[in-house]
């Protein structure tokens, strides 16, 4: 009879603890879920749900510069976020990157009609009156001609943020 057969079979019903692998990548996760809470303003934490223990001790990690005493006060953020129900901050850090994402994309589709209107005029401007019916025609056409204008002439571009900002706030009354 080998070893193996000597070791008694592990019942179906038995749970065993995790390993400490699994702890160890666990208690990491906890960290970088802390160490995104740092990345964001103070102000927001409330909105987070953040318990009084958790915002003291991230408040303090704002304060420590020392690289070794940061990464302890990281470390002990890491253990009170497992002592804590962290998935209803992990899921509204998550949405708040959604967001961000979503006004990133916003403000680069706004950019892009933009720097179509200066490359193609007349053509962009069409198409931009199709998206947004309640814009002013003649309004934007006068934007165009300047940021054009400035444009030809390399000189600052305050006409093309007029621009962006007339289309910031269509886009804005649109929604």
């Amino acid at each position: 009879m080998s070893p193996a057969d000597d070791r008694p079979e592990p019942d179906d019903d038995s749970h065993e603890a995790p390993s400490k692998s699994a702890r160890k990548r666990e208690a990491h996760a906890q960290q970088a879920l802390g160490e995104k809470l740092l990345a964001i303003p103070e102000a927001e934490w409330p909105a987070l749900a953040v318990p009084a223990e958790l915002a003291e001790a991230l408040r303090a990690a704002l304060r420590i510069h020392a690289r070794g005493g940061r990464r302890r006060q990281l470390q002990y953020i890491g253990k009170l976020m497992r002592r804590i129900d962290s998935e209803a901050i992990a899921t509204a850090l998550a949405r708040r990157a959604e967001r961000q994402a979503e006004q990133t994309r916003d403000f680069h589709r706004l950019e892009q009609w933009r720097d179509r209107l200066l490359d193609e005029g007349d053509t962009a401007l069409a198409e931009l009156l199709d998206a947004f019916p309640a814009a002013d025609r003649q309004h934007l056409r006068q934007l165009v001609r300047n940021a054009q204008r400035e444009q030809a002439a390399q000189k600052p571009p305050r006409a093309a943020r007029l621009l962006f900002r007339y289309l910031r706030e269509l886009a804005e009354a649109g929604d």
